[in-house]
């Protein structure tokens, strides 16, 4: 008996041993397999990351080179492969300067266990800028501006600003057009042979006290921000809207606040009248004296640009996204189109903005109102972002519009030449233009910036995410 119940309890415990011996290694090789998975997911999002990093090194060699969507192998160190990558490249558009990138990662033999990271990829726009300019320029003491700035010149600074701003020069000639000459050289500008010597940026603002003045610093090179004209007129007549040449004077484009736009044909401007425009006294007139209705336009809604191969002028409520473009191509010396601004231009919407391409000149002109509100983001491709220095004479028109009230401006101006909206004597008084300017950029525009507005600079990641 006593053997017997020896065997029977050996049995048992022998039994109850193997039961928990089986869940005890049924535990670890599921805990094995759990740990497989979970390293299995680590690796393979390393891999997805590494996918993404062979995309950035893809652009930064070859920046308009997007077609390489596909898999790849991931190797060690040893040249074993490892796991793959698929890579989903989506190109800029119109309505996204980004470049989106998509990767999906996994580690060999284990297929099912992937990791995806999704990434927008974006150059930033010049539209960074509050205000960019190849040549000298000035703020005077009424002038304020908000958000950075660059110049490839030298800049008189005796406005206010609240941003960081930068001249490509370390010292440069200041003439008559920053009120220097050989009787009004002063400390810090010094007397040469060649004329009154500044450094690079210099004035009675207070941006150098508050450590907002930068110089010398990179030249901004204008000839490769120069948008192809061609290219935005073949997407205006494939897929946006096209004005052909009036053979007259030009068109008026009035935006409106449900996202339309009327299209009017200039017949009649106003008579001319004398201006200087920087280098040299014009005759002519840039004011709307007689027109007629042609159409009304929904706004591109892919995005697409609003070509004008003539004079245009540009106003009203913008509801939506759009870039204008005035141009008359082929571009010949001479024959360039330019914008005029005859009246405010507001955005309707927080998601509303409007770029203006005006192959010379985007100008202000002498009938403007006495309070000008302008959104928009402007470049002034060969030209200047200007009024012209209409002289205040004791006749009408000059006497009365000469000189106006407040100008402001949101978003951002480009101008290739010399820029000013206010004209002031040696004293600093204003002798013509606007009393009061206020210069401020939209930080939106940075990476969301108007369709096919021109971008600079290496690409950046603006967003990171794993999707699951």
């Amino acid at each position: 008996m006593r053997k017997g119940a020896i065997t029977m309890w050996v049995l048992v415990f022998g039994t109850v041993f193997l039961i928990m011996l089986g869940g005890i290694l049924g535990y670890l090789i599921f805990q094995m397999k759990q740990n497989q998975k979970v390293e299995a997911r680590n690796v393979a999002l390393h891999i997805a990351e590494a996918g993404i990093n062979y995309a950035r090194w893809r652009l930064s060699h070859a920046p308009e080179d997007f077609a390489f969507s596909g898999t790849y192998d991931y190797k060690d160190p040893e040249g074993t492969i490892i796991g793959q990558y698929q890579l989903e490249i989506i190109a800029p558009s119109g309505c996204d300067s980004g470049v989106k990138i998509s990767s999906w990662g996994w580690e060999k033999g284990f297929e099912d266990f992937k990791r995806r990271i999704k990434v927008k990829y974006i150059k930033p726009s010049l539209a960074k800028y509050g205000f960019l300019t190849n040549s000298n320029v000035w703020f005077g003491e009424e002038e304020e501006l908000k958000g950075p700035f660059h110049s490839n010149g030298g800049i008189r600074m005796d406005g206010q600003q609240n941003s960081l701003s930068t001249s490509a020069k370390e010292t440069y000639i200041c003439g008559p057009e920053h009120g220097c000459s050989f009787g009004n050289c002063f400390d810090p500008c010094t007397w040469t042979a060649q004329g009154c010597e500044c450094p690079g940026i210099w004035g009675d603002g207070e941006g150098q006290e508050k450590g907002l003045w930068q110089f010398p610093v990179s030249n901004i090179d204008f000839e490769r921000i120069i948008q192809d004209l061609a290219l935005l007129k073949q997407e205006a007549q494939n897929s946006g809207i096209y004005l052909a040449p009036t053979g007259d004077l030009g068109y008026h484009l009035k935006f409106k606040n449900d996202g339309t736009f009327d299209i009017y044909k200039v017949t009649k401007l106003k008579s001319p009248v004398w201006g200087y425009d920087g280098e040299k006294w014009v005759y002519e007139s840039n004011s709307i004296d007689g027109e007629t209705f042609y159409q009304n336009f929904p706004l591109p809604p892919n995005c697409a640009p609003i070509f004008v191969e003539d004079n245009l002028w540009v106003e009203g409520d913008v509801n939506g996204r759009v870039t204008v473009v005035a141009a008359r191509l082929p571009d010949l010396p001479g024959s360039e189109a330019k914008i005029i601004i005859p009246g405010s231009i507001n955005y309707i919407g927080e998601n509303s903005v409007l770029g203006l391409i005006g192959q010379k000149d985007i100008l202000i002109p002498l009938y403007s109102p006495d309070n000008l509100e302008i959104k928009a983001a402007m470049l002034a491709q060969k030209g200047h972002v200007f009024r012209y220095y209409y002289p205040r004479w004791w006749f009408e028109p000059y006497k009365t519009y000469a000189i106006r009230d407040y100008i402001e401006t949101y978003g951002s101006i480009i101008t290739n030449t010399i820029w000013t909206f206010t004209w002031v004597d040696s004293g600093g008084n204003v002798v013509s233009g606007y009393r009061e300017t206020e210069m401020s950029y939209n930080p939106e525009l940075t990476y969301n910036p108007p369709p096919y507005f021109p971008v600079s600079g290496e690409y950046e990641i603006v967003s990171w995410e794993e999707i699951d």
